[in-house]
């Protein structure tokens, strides 16, 4: 008499319990994803070749042996190693759009990308918005984005890191827009050209106290992009402190800091910021006109 063998498992049933191995081992979230499920849903579907954006089709598909065990060493290997699924798949999603990523530059996840996609900053752009500066690109991808969204403007991508510039080279080729993105490397403002209708800047603004407390995951990101001294404002001083010069009339300079809101308006009391609604909030982006930055 035959056994009757056990049926396979589906892919809903292989994320549910990724979930709760991810959250039994203590991981943590923030580079792309804010839960357990949804970690663990990109890293089953990206292992077993699914469509990222369309689970509800594919949930109820069996899978393999084959499949089961290559599923459990990429779910071990993020606990283990306790590094961001990107970087273990080698890309990161930002508004629907795919961007390369490894270890040499940080996981992207600006919400400067949904004031760009979402219209936001189109009120304060006009016929004069033709040059962008995204400083402080990492990967690239505000300065893909940027492109993709105002097809009439050029736009220079900087950053000190040339490692991260080498990974913005790789989005820069693979959407196509080596015509009008220009990689800079910079530390600053100091050799970009300018100058610019409209600057984009996600710099390091962790200040160090909470860079100390940071999980592993996000200590396994170049420090480089992510400490901004003891308050946090070190980049950003030099930055308010140079970038009207390298700004048109009308030229306004967009910039995220995270939660750092109230080390930012301890270091530059009295200045006109317009903060911006996000996902996150009210608190997390600030816009700056250049008419506000001269003294």
């Amino acid at each position: 008499m035959s056994i009757p063998q056990a049926p396979l498992p589906t892919v809903i049933q292989l994320i549910e319990a990724g979930a709760r191995q991810l959250d039994a081992a203590g991981v943590a979230y923030g580079h792309g994803t804010t839960n357990a499920f949804d970690e663990a849903a990109w890293l089953v579907l990206w292992r077993l070749g699914l469509p990222l954006d369309d689970l509800h089709t594919v949930a109820q598909r069996a899978v393999t042996g084959e499949e089961q065990a290559a599923v459990a060493a990429l779910l071990q290997d993020r606990i283990t190693r306790r590094k961001p699924a990107a970087y273990l798949t080698r890309e990161a999603w930002l508004q629907g759009v795919p961007f390369y990523v490894d270890e040499r530059s940080i996981v992207p996840r600006s919400f400067i990308a949904e004031l760009i996609v979402d219209g936001t900053l189109d009120a304060w752009l006009g016929d004069h918005t033709h040059r962008v500066l995204d400083l402080c690109t990492g990967n690239g991808s505000l300065a893909v984005l940027a492109a993709m969204v105002w097809p009439d403007v050029t736009v220079d991508a900087a950053d000190l890191s040339g490692d991260a510039l080498a990974v913005a080279r790789v989005n820069v080729d693979r959407h196509g827009l080596q015509d009008r993105i220009t990689l800079l490397q910079s530390d600053g403002l100091a050799r970009v050209n300018g100058p610019y209708d409209l600057i984009l800047c996600n710099p390091p603004y962790v200040n160090a106290k909470s860079m100390a407390a940071l999980p592993a995951e996000h200590r396994a990101e170049p420090s480089l992009a992510l400490a901004g001294g003891t308050d946090g404002m070190d980049f950003i001083r030099a930055l308010l402190r140079d970038a009207a010069a390298r700004m048109t009339q009308h030229a306004v300079l967009v910039l995220e800091i995270g939660n750092e809101r109230e080390h930012f308006e301890a270091a530059f009391p009295g200045l006109e910021a317009v903060w911006l609604e996000t996902s996150a909030g009210a608190d997390q982006v600030l816009l700056l006109t250049r008419e506000s930055l001269v003294p």
